[in-house]
């Protein structure tokens, strides 16, 4: 199925969708690949931001930007990851009976799933700046992403069989 099925499908029934995603094997190589993009879709939400931060503020846009692509392009992966093998742990203490490519599964499907969220949470922090319109939509982004997340991580260690189509 294609990636914006699969996001848009996850929205309705993520323990489906995570059963689909372990069912394909593991791949680091499409784990990757799922965590590169929805770093990239945070890093085209905050641009609106960092535009309105240098126009209000007077600083080098370039400079900001930057300084965005530097952190979650190539920083924000290794935290995840780092946060991927904790959930992992945490889960094993639980009682979980997986393997910790799961958990990094879960965690970067569940990133990548939000992302429209997120993209919308980036387009009112760039249009409207701090108010409660954005502390909603962020909430509600996450709110989603724990949603998403809880899902996976219950399908991939808990459940004793597949969720049928």
């Amino acid at each position: 199925m294609a990636v914006s099925r699969d996001i848009l499908q996850t929205y309705r029934k993520p323990r489906q969708v995570m059963a689909r995603l372990l069912s394909m094997g593991q791949r680091e190589d499409r784990l990757l690949a799922i965590l590169m993009a929805g770093c990239a879709l945070m890093f085209v939400s905050r641009m609106p931001s960092i535009a309105r931060e240098a126009h209000l503020t007077g600083q080098e846009q370039n400079m900001l930007m930057g300084g965005a692509l530097l952190g979650i392009i190539f920083i924000a992966p290794l935290g995840l990851y780092s946060l991927a093998w904790i959930i992992h742990l945490i889960s094993k203490i639980l009682g979980g009976k997986s393997e910790s490519y799961a958990a990094r599964l879960a965690l970067f499907w569940a990133f990548l799933a939000a992302s429209p969220l997120m993209l919308l949470n980036g387009l009112v922090a760039g249009m409207i700046g701090p108010s409660p319109g954005l502390t909603l939509v962020g909430a509600i982004w996450t709110l989603f992403f724990l949603w998403f997340l809880g899902a996976g991580l219950f399908q991939a260690y808990w459940a004793k069989e597949s969720v049928s189509a």
